[in-house]
C-alpha cells in the first residue's frame, strides 16, 4: 500500500475474535465498532487487504453509482457458491451479470407480478386455516407461506409428489444451514468438511443433491410438455432469450432457481415474522392497520391492498429497524477509488452497512423506536433506505417481496389477532447469512369477529 492510500480507523482486535463476534453477535459487532470509530471503519484481513464499512448517504451514493469496472460484487459472494452455483446472478459480474439480470427482470414487475396476487392471498389463508388454539411457531408458518408462494409462482407447482418432496427437502436444508453450527460453517472454511451424509457439512451437500435432482427433473419435464401458456417464472425464464437468440441452459436455470428459492423465501418469512411481532408489541399499529383494511370492504382486490399507505409504511419500517440482510452485497475494489475522502486501493472490500444506515439519528430520529409514520412524513432516498441493497446489485425480486409481504400481512391481520405469550422484547439473532427473530418465538392466534373486530375463539 502506498502513501497515496488512506483508510478509516481500525480497531485492534484479533481477527478470530472479531469473526466470532460477527457470527454470534452481528448487531453488537456493528454497533460497538460504530460507537468507537464512527460510521466508517476498516478491518484488516488475513490476506493483507482491508474490509471497510460505510453507512452515510454520500458514501452509499458513491458506491451504488460507481462504474462496474471499478467495483466487483460477484466475487464477494463466493460464500454462497455451494448453494446457488456458478451461474447465479449474485455471483456474476460485468456483461454476463447485466445480460442475466436483463433476462430475469420482466417476470418480477407489472402485470406478471400482479397475476400472483390471488395465489398469495389464498396460500396465506390455507396456512392460517390450520392454526389451532395452542402455541404457534409463527416463523414456521411464515416459512410455509413463503415457500408455497415460491413453489407456485416460480416453479409452477401447486400440488403433487414433486411439490411435497421439494418442500420437505428445501425446508430441511434451510433449517440445517440456519442452525448456529452451520451458520458458523459459512464463515469458517475449516468446518466445511464432508465426512459423509451423517456429518454436518456432508448433510448439507446430500440435501442439496436431492434438491438438484428434483429441479433438473422438473426442467426436463417442462421442456417436453405442450402447455405453452404457463405464467410461472421458470416457464418465463425458459422462453426468454439472450441477445444472440440463445436460451438459458439447464445449469443456468437450476442456479437461478436456487437463488430465487433461498433469497426470496427465507428473507420474506423473516420480514413477515418481524412485522407480526411489531404489530403485537405496539397494539395501536394493529388498530390503524385494521381500520385501513376495513375501509376497503370485504374481499378487496390484491392490487388495492398493496397500495394502502399505512400497510406499506409498516412493511418499510419493519425492514428498516431490523433489516434481514444487515449489509448489502460487498464490493471489491478492482481499480483504486475514492469514497467519502478515503483513497481505497485495489483489493479492498467495501461493505455498505444497511443496519447502520437505517439507524442514523440524523436520518431517522429515535432510530431504535418502531415508527411507521416516518415513512408517511417523508420520502427517503435509495442511499438512506435500502433494505434490498442498491445500485446494479439491488435485489431483482424487490417489488415481488414487498407485494407478497403486504398481501400476507393483510390477509392474516384481517382474520386473526396474533399475539405472543411472552411479551418481553426480542433481539435479532443470526440465521445463516441473515438476522431474524429467535427460532423458538411462540404466538397464539385468535380469529376476529368481522363485525366488531374483536378476537373470538378459533
Amino acid at each position: 500500500m502506498t502513501s497515496n492510500y488512506n483508510l478509516p480507523p481500525s480497531p485492534e482486535m484479533p481477527i478470530f475474535l472479531r469473526r466470532m463476534k460477527f457470527v454470534f453477535q452481528p448487531l453488537e459487532y456493528l454497533e460497538d465498532f460504530a460507537q468507537a470509530y464512527g460510521d466508517r471503519f476498516s478491518l484488516p484481513t488475513k490476506d493483507g487487504n482491508n474490509t471497510v464499512y460505510f453507512s452515510d448517504p454520500q458514501a452509499m451514493e458513491q458506491i451504488f453509482t460507481a462504474d462496474a469496472n471499478t467495483l466487483e460484487a460477484g466475487k464477494g459472494n463466493r460464500i454462497l457458491k455451494f448453494l446457488v452455483g456458478d451461474n447465479s446472478l449474485i455471483l456474476l459480474d460485468g456483461d454476463r451479470h447485466q445480460q442475466q439480470r436483463k433476462l430475469l427482470a420482466p417476470p418480477f414487475h407489472g402485470d406478471r407480478m400482479r397475476a400472483y396476487g390471488m395465489t398469495i392471498c389464498e396460500i396465506a389463508q390455507q396456512v392460517s386455516n390450520k392454526w389451532g388454539t395452542g402455541k404457534l411457531n409463527i416463523r414456521e408458518s411464515m416459512q410455509e407461506i413463503t415457500l408455497s408462494v415460491i413453489l407456485s409462482a416460480v416453479f409452477g407447482l401447486d400440488e403433487g409428489n414433486r411439490l411435497d418432496e421439494l418442500r420437505l427437502r428445501i425446508s430441511s436444508l434451510l433449517d440445517f444451514v440456519s442452525s448456529p453450527m452451520l451458520s458458523a460453517s459459512l464463515f469458517f472454511g475449516f468446518l466445511q468438511k464432508d465426512w459423509g451424509s451423517w456429518s454436518p457439512w456432508g448433510r448439507v451437500l446430500h440435501l442439496r443433491k436431492q434438491i438438484d435432482d428434483l429441479i433438473y427433473d422438473l426442467i426436463e419435464e417442462r421442456r417436453t410438455e405442450s402447455n405453452q401458456n404457463r405464467e410461472d417464472i421458470l416457464s418465463l425464464m425458459m422462453s426468454a432469450r439472450y441477445e444472440d437468440g440463445g436460451a438459458m441452459s439447464n445449469e443456468e436455470l437450476r442456479d437461478e432457481l436456487m437463488t430465487l428459492l433461498f433469497a426470496g423465501h427465507e428473507t420474506t418469512a423473516s420480514a413477515l415474522t418481524w412485522a407480526l411481532y411489531w404489530v403485537d408489541y405496539l397494539p395501536e399499529i394493529r388498530n390503524k392497520l385494521l381500520k385501513e383494511l376495513n375501509d376497503l370492504g370485504e374481499n378487496p382486490e390484491p392490487g388495492l391492498v398493496a397500495k394502502l399507505p399505512y400497510l406499506t409504511a409498516v412493511c418499510q419500517e419493519t425492514l428498516r429497524i431490523y433489516p434481514i440482510a444487515i449489509s448489502a452485497f460487498p464490493r471489491i475494489v478492482v481499480n483504486p477509488i475514492e469514497i467519502s475522502g478515503y483513497q481505497l486501493p485495489k483489493g479492498t472490500w467495501i461493505i455498505p452497512s444497511i443496519y447502520m444506515a437505517h439507524h442514523r439519528e440524523e436520518v431517522y430520529p429515535q432510530p431504535k423506536q418502531f415508527k411507521p409514520e416516518r415513512f408517511l412524513e417523508r420520502q427517503f432516498s435509495p442511499y438512506e433506505f435500502f433494505p434490498f441493497g442498491g445500485g446494479n446489485r439491488r435485489c431483482i425480486g424487490l417489488a415481488f417481496a414487498m407485494y407478497e409481504m403486504k398481501l400476507v400481512l393483510a390477509t392474516i391481520l384481517s382474520r386473526y389477532e396474533v399475539s405472543r405469550i411472552d411479551k418481553r422484547p426480542v433481539k435479532p439473532v443470526r440465521r445463516g447469512l441473515t438476522v431474524a427473530t429467535p427460532a423458538g418465538m411462540k404466538m397464539v392466534a385468535k380469529s376476529i369477529n368481522k363485525v366488531a373486530n374483536t378476537p373470538v375463539a378459533v
